[in-house]
């Protein structure tokens, strides 16, 4: 059967995590052969470098900036404002700009290493919008995340598939925070002509376009495609090609997402603080087994709830394990809503491939859907990760995903038959 006719579902249940699985192959790589984690393009393109004092450059460096560099037996990481699963960095940045003054009408690569533009392509009556939003034009941004699925699959091989999708929605969360802290609207759009696109950026199969997000005034005008193809560079400094994770992404890409109405969130944080709070943001690796309070709790949960700017919708509905939150009973949560009563902090530690982080922790949460685009929904339930990250680190709790579990039993835990998407805990 030609992948374009199987769902995403069937991609999903094809890397489903059992406990025999995870016996059979425990999934040991060589560090050495780590595959390059920064896409570079030749030094005579022509850079902007990014000044922080400047608002637009800000804007555009803290949707992506590494924040932190750590240095262990095999090298140094280099963190940035987004998660990402086992520190890899599948997703790159680009960014066509119109109409902005001191800038040159053009799409740029983001080059995170070294904090600067590089212009790739010079706009003249072509663009990014006849593949994204034909008839209209953006004097503004469009942001373009993209995965090179080879620094996920070098280690995590078909199941990379998730963290891909889920890396995505991260650094979809990454772009609306800079957003939401230089005062700029974003639209996220998931459907749009990415296969074209791809090619016309000439990724060749090494690199693929996940979802956009676009800023600034929209006007009817017609702008047509790329007239010269974009010349191939490598995300990486080798490649070993998976079919399974081609085909998934070329199968979900076909699919079309539920559709809603357009609508903001409104969110009123402190601007300094969170400004700090996406500057601080890390992935915690034990929790000391305290409790958080209510109020904080619900909190988090009230943000979750806030609107995600999109049409291309797919519905996360939201399970909490409650282990530890003062004033409520432990148990087993939808929502707010308690679904059955009881300490399961063991439970939740042995189906995280017995992490002790999802034991460990206050609450462990599961992000499920019954979904129609598994790209888009994979994508939501990564940007609500953001979300979750940066919300808990806001009020001084501690946060991590978790994108490996046992996938039946945890359904099992939950009473339900959507998939699970991801896993998340947050503590103390």
């Amino acid at each position: 059967m030609p992948s374009s006719q199987i769902s995403g579902k069937a991609y999903h249940d094809a890397t489903k995590h059992s406990y025999l699985s995870v016996q059979l192959d425990p999934n040991y790589v060589d560090a050495s052969t780590q595959p390059s984690a920064f896409k570079v393009y030749p030094k005579f393109y022509r850079r902007v470098k990014l000044n922080l004092n400047n608002p637009v450059h800000a804007f555009i460096s803290l949707t992506s900036a590494i924040t932190l560099e750590k240095v262990y037996k095999d090298g140094p990481y280099k963190l940035r404002v987004n998660p990402s699963a086992g520190a890899l960095y599948p997703t790159e940045v680009y960014v066509q700009i119109r109409g902005i003054e001191g800038i040159v009408n053009g799409i740029y690569h983001l080059e995170v290493e070294n904090n600067c533009l590089t212009l790739i392509y010079e706009l003249i009556d072509d663009g990014l919008e006849s593949y994204i939003i034909p008839g209209k034009c953006i004097n503004g941004f469009i942001f373009l995340i993209s995965c090179v699925y080879y620094r996920s699959s070098w280690k995590y091989q078909n199941r990379s598939m998730r963290y891909c999708f889920l890396d995505s929605g991260h650094h979809l969360g990454a772009v609306a925070a800079s957003a939401y802290l230089y005062n700029r609207d974003i639209q996220l759009i998931f459907d749009f002509d990415k296969l074209t696109l791809n090619s016309d950026l000439g990724f060749e199969n090494k690199e693929f376009i996940t979802a956009c997000a676009v800023s600034g005034e929209i006007q009817d005008k017609k702008i047509r495609h790329l007239r010269l193809k974009v010349p191939f560079v490598s995300g990486t400094d080798y490649f070993e090609s998976n079919q399974f994770i081609e085909d998934a992404y070329q199968a979900t890409t076909l699919e079309k997402s539920r559709q809603q109405k357009l609508e903001y969130p409104q969110f009123d944080f402190d601007r300094d603080k969170f400004y700090q709070t996406v500057w601080d943001r890390r992935s915690i690796r034990r929790f000391r087994k305290e409790a958080i309070s209510q109020e904080d709790y619900l909190y988090v949960v009230q943000q979750l709830q806030q609107s995600i700017p999109t049409e291309n919708y797919e519905e996360i509905e939201i399970y909490s394990v409650v282990h530890r939150v003062e004033g409520m009973t432990p148990g087993l949560y939808r929502g707010t809503h308690l679904v059955k009563t009881g300490n399961f902090s063991e439970k939740t530690g042995y189906l995280c491939i017995n992490q002790a982080i999802a034991r460990d922790g206050a609450v462990t949460l599961f992000f499920v859907s019954d979904y129609l685009n598994y790209q888009t929904a994979m994508q939501i339930a990564g940007f609500l990760g953001q979300r979750l990250y940066l919300t808990s680190n806001y009020l001084g709790i501690q946060c991590s995903g978790i994108g490996a579990y046992y996938d039946d039993e945890t359904q099992e835990l939950l009473e339900t038959n959507k998939d699970v998407l991801y896993g998340m805990v947050i503590g103390i």
